[in-house]
């Protein structure tokens, strides 16, 4: 019979290491020491080394680049307790343990984030059945990043029983509540309470950034008194500043660039509403993470994967049927004119946060987790990470966060 270990040794994979795994990664560290690894399969493109996504990378002492010591990185994804597995589109990298029959944990976002009818592609069937299927009876298990995730992958019959919700787990930051609040209370030139918007992320189609300008003219219309902070870059940048002018809101909307990642947090700290306008193709957007951490008062699309997961309607957020510009609009103005609602929004979301959705309770959970399957018996929490994932397709999904 095969020993436990008394520490288990884990190991992620995945195409490159970003800001937003780092601190899950450093609170399995803690626990683990030399005992946990991050493999990154390759460097980080351009564009996000510029947004700043590659400044924490120097030192970090789990971190290991395939593309660097192939060999040594190839028999530690074979030989290590469990490892966890994603991001990765090249199956050659993991195929050598699911084929030795040992545990492997996937971490997927969608299959199907285009629409689940693409599932009838013979093609796509053979490679999913190859990739994902074949091993329904095996040790493995699929950490769902996003709640469409489970819904997509029991399309092709893959992980029966075995899916778990999952996600991303940003930095937290703790506040005195008060002190925060106080940061949001803003006034225009005249002296009026003024409501801060913030939109941040890639200026790009899937994103609607649009909506957000567009909103804007409608508060200016209605004489509500506010200013719209837009943090990000992309190819939607020029048409997005010449749909400014066109409204004449130059004196409302503000276009700051591309900003590292403490910067984005500062904007938040001192924003009243987030506004989170993806569609479907959105796998997760951990940006949302991040605004409810900041108790930002959020309206968000429920076709971003992490909306049903992070959100629930009036309760800690206000959640708006994908596509629906008029709903999403309805949403703003309402944050707007209702500080009482803000706030209480606010703190319900830096709440989910702190308690549940964060790096150090993720790491724990997954741990317990890692440890269980070691013990031959499948630890899983009632609500949350590592929660039974629900099965939502995304036609559901905005009844689902309006549930109790």
């Amino acid at each position: 019979m095969k020993s436990i270990p008394d520490i288990p040794e884990i190991t992620i994979v995945s195409n490159y290491i970003n800001h937003h795994q780092i601190p899950l990664s450093n609170a399995l560290y803690e626990r683990l020491g030399s005992r946990f690894s991050f493999i990154q399969t390759q460097r980080m493109e351009e564009e996000r080394v510029a947004m700043g996504w590659g400044a924490e990378l120097r030192d970090i002492p789990y971190l290991r680049r395939y593309y660097e010591d192939a060999a040594g990185c190839a028999a530690l994804i074979l030989d290590s307790d469990i490892v966890i597995f994603g991001g990765v589109e090249d199956e050659r990298y993991i195929k050598p343990r699911l084929n030795a029959g040992k545990i492997v944990i996937r971490a997927s976002e969608r299959l199907y984030r285009e629409g689940q009818w693409k599932s009838i592609s013979p093609r796509g069937r053979k490679k999913k059945y190859e990739d994902h299927t074949r091993y329904a009876d095996a040790p493995v298990y699929l950490l769902c990043h996003g709640a469409y995730v489970a819904s997509d992958f029991q399309l092709v019959r893959a992980y029966p029983d075995k899916k778990y919700v999952w996600g991303y787990f940003p930095e937290v930051y703790t506040y005195a509540l008060d002190d925060l609040f106080a940061r949001k209370r803003h006034q225009d030139a005249q002296g009026r309470a003024q409501v801060r918007l913030l939109w941040a992320g890639r200026y790009m189609k899937l994103k609607h950034p649009e909506y957000a300008v567009k909103a804007a003219r409608r508060l200016r219309e209605e004489g509500i008194s506010f200013r719209l902070d837009m943090v990000g870059g992309g190819d939607l940048e020029a048409s997005l500043k010449e749909l400014v002018q066109a409204y004449g809101l130059s004196d409302e909307v503000v276009f700051h660039g591309f900003q590292p990642p403490a910067a984005v947090r500062r904007f938040m700290e001192e924003a009243d509403l987030f506004l989170f306008t993806s569609d479907y193709l959105e796998g997760w957007g951990a940006v949302l993470n991040e605004a409810m951490n900041s108790a930002c008062a959020v309206t968000a699309g429920h076709g971003i994967g992490a909306v049903p997961f992070l959100l629930a309607h009036e309760k800690n957020g206000l959640v708006y049927k994908t596509g629906h510009f008029g709903e999403f609009y309805a949403q703003v103005r309402r944050l707007c004119l209702d500080s009482v609602l803000r706030r209480r929004l606010g703190e319900a979301a830096y709440r989910t946060i702190t308690t549940e959705w964060n790096p150090r309770e993720a790491a724990a959970r997954l741990y317990a987790f890692c440890e269980g399957l070691l013990q031959g018996k499948t630890v899983i929490q009632e609500h949350g990470p590592l929660s039974p994932a629900p099965l939502i397709a995304p036609r559901q999904g905005y009844a689902y966060t309006r549930q109790s």
